[in-house]
């Protein structure tokens, strides 16, 4: 009980930063930016980012602004991923995609106008003098697994390849940039602006890498049980790849090594556990995004 109710305000906290983000203004590309954030999901990113930051000394104030330009940057893919050349999704979390709402061309802009404002989120964060440093390779960090090596590039491998002839290394090293790249970037926030020590960071980024994994793994898992096929026809597949039960072990196993990577961090990294073990909860959801 005590972890939850951490994580309630902490998730108050940045209901109310992406909030004042994006009110700058009510016109319509405001307006499709908005409903592409609101109402969110479980805000599973920005709250690692705090949670990580708890591990290190990091105040929320100082982690904010890159847990919402986490949140803002995954928003923006959800959009781009459900346009007609992509995925073609007529819904997101219970209620029309923002290209059936708003149109296609507004859609693309607020996808656009979302990117762009996670970054000017990053530069703007109050960070004293002493860590500016800190804070200009977070935010190369963060544009490195977002971009053509990290979550972009997972976007093209998986539109270009074919289930046909996947093999384990590949269809999880397209996880690993698809969906991992984001979450490796949320808990290695906190590590950089709480200057870690090698051995720390390196035991962060073995629990992102491995929370990464399992977090599509478990979204293929609960795919297959909602008997609704994962993504659109032939695209990669965790689940049509390896089957459910042998997908269920690779979950368990994957939580197992999260768990085991913050031994050195003892109670510091209670919230960062609970968000692992989380993912072992199989119970359909209305969205699991």
């Amino acid at each position: 009980m005590r972890i939850e109710a951490g994580l309630a305000a902490k998730k108050r906290l940045i209901e109310k930063a992406l909030d004042c983000l994006l009110q700058r203004d009510d016109g319509p590309l405001f307006r499709a930016m908005r409903y592409a954030v609101f109402p969110g999901g479980k805000r599973f990113r920005p709250l690692l980012v705090l949670s990580s930051g708890v591990c290190f000394g990091v105040s929320p104030p100082l982690l904010l602004p890159f847990a919402c330009a986490l949140e803002l940057i995954h928003s923006y893919s959800l959009v781009h991923d459900d346009l007609p050349s992509m995925d073609n999704d007529d819904f997101r979390r219970g209620k029309p995609s923002l290209h059936r709402a708003f149109g296609e061309n507004l859609a693309i802009l607020a996808g656009d106008g979302l990117l762009t404002l996670a970054f000017e989120a990053m530069a703007g964060a109050p960070v004293p003098r002493d860590k500016i440093r800190l804070q200009q390779e977070a935010i190369r960090m963060v544009s490195r697994n977002a971009g053509v090596d990290g979550m972009v590039g997972g976007q093209a491998l998986d539109i270009t390849l074919k289930p046909k002839g996947l093999t384990r290394a590949k269809i999880e090293d397209l996880i690993h940039k698809k969906t991992g790249a984001l979450i490796l970037a949320a808990v290695e926030v906190g590590a950089l602006l709480g200057n870690s020590r090698a051995a720390e960071r390196q035991a962060i980024r073995d629990f992102g890498k491995s929370v990464g994994l399992a977090f599509q793994v478990r979204d293929d898992l609960l795919d297959a049980r909602q008997k609704k096929k994962a993504g659109v026809p032939d695209r990669p597949d965790y689940v049509a790849f390896a089957g459910a039960a042998r997908a269920e072990k690779r979950l368990e196993s994957l939580i197992r090594k999260a768990i085991v990577s913050l031994a050195g961090f003892g109670r510091r990294a209670d919230e960062l556990r609970h968000h692992a073990l989380s993912l072992l909860e199989l119970e359909p959801e209305a969205d699991h995004a």
